[in-house]
């Protein structure tokens, strides 16, 4: 893991304990007491919590040296690299940073996708319009059962790789959009699809979450992009061509339109 990914499961840790924390605010060179209300239970829950999600026991004679969220992730780093380890495939966590951007006025995290996100992703698909449902997942829904949960925030981000886009609002994380591609059997290409709250769409949120989905892709050394388009669904066909996608339209399957991307393509026309 890079230092961005586990800073940022540092700070899933501590929004698992203190859920009222605005992790936007946090000063990272300063502790992290004073800024959250964290008692010493609390803080022993954080600890437990980073043992369990990393794997790695931090004894209770060092946790005075962790005040600050540096102090952890500098401790982390030190500790994984001395333990060594199989490594992981080339490009597995590296390209995959949280980034903040700024979208109406509104700071969004665009970040990994992750195993405790669960409860996060089936509240955004059950906010989703009946329509921006049917469109992400062609079929009529109202719930992800939880195996299907299970398989869109437990991912492996090598062969299926997945972000959201999140903000802070009264206290809590909230997921307003998601992307994800899965690699095919040959690596070399990789089917994607994108879902974006409804209050959200046409914000330039999704424009973001593909670009860095695309950056991804390429940085991996993937070829081409793909992807599968309701042929009613008439805005993601426009958004798709001003990413630089080809639409192509098959005879014999009417319903839906193909659309292909090469990764090494020359930049998008601009987005509006």
């Amino acid at each position: 893991m890079n230092t961005e990914e586990i800073r940022s499961i540092v700070l899933g840790a501590i929004k698992t304990i203190a859920p009222e924390a605005d992790l936007l605010g946090i000063r990272p060179d300063r502790p992290l007491r004073e800024q959250i209300e964290l008692d010493s239970m609390d803080w022993l829950n954080v600890i437990a919590a980073l043992h369990e999600r990393l794997s790695i026991a931090i004894p209770e004679s060092d946790h005075g040296g962790l005040a600050t969220l540096d102090s952890i992730v500098a401790d982390v780093v030190s500790r994984q690299a001395e333990r060594g380890g199989e490594p992981l495939p080339a490009g597995a966590t590296d390209a995959l940073p949280s980034t903040h951007h700024v979208v109406g006025a509104v700071p969004v995290t665009v970040r990994p996708i992750r195993p405790g996100d669960m409860s996060l992703e089936a509240d955004f698909v059950r906010h989703l319009s009946m329509d921006t449902r049917y469109q992400r997942f062609m079929l009529t829904l109202s719930e992800l059962s939880p195996a299907k949960l299970h398989y869109l925030t437990d991912v492996d981000q090598v062969r299926h790789v997945a972000l959201v886009a999140t903000r802070v609002r009264d206290g809590q994380e909230v997921l307003l959009g998601a992307v994800r591609y899965i690699v095919d059997p040959a690596g070399r290409s990789c089917e994607f699809a994108v879902a974006v709250d409804d209050a959200w769409q046409g914000t330039g949120l999704a424009g973001i979450l593909m670009q860095a989905l695309i950056d991804v892709a390429r940085c991996r050394g993937l070829a081409t992009m793909e992807g599968f388009v309701l042929a009613t669904n008439t805005r993601m066909l426009r958004f798709a061509s001003r990413l630089g996608f080809e639409l192509l339209h098959d005879r014999e399957e009417r319903e839906t339109v193909r659309i292909v991307r090469p990764l090494q393509a020359a930049a998008p026309r601009g987005l509006a």
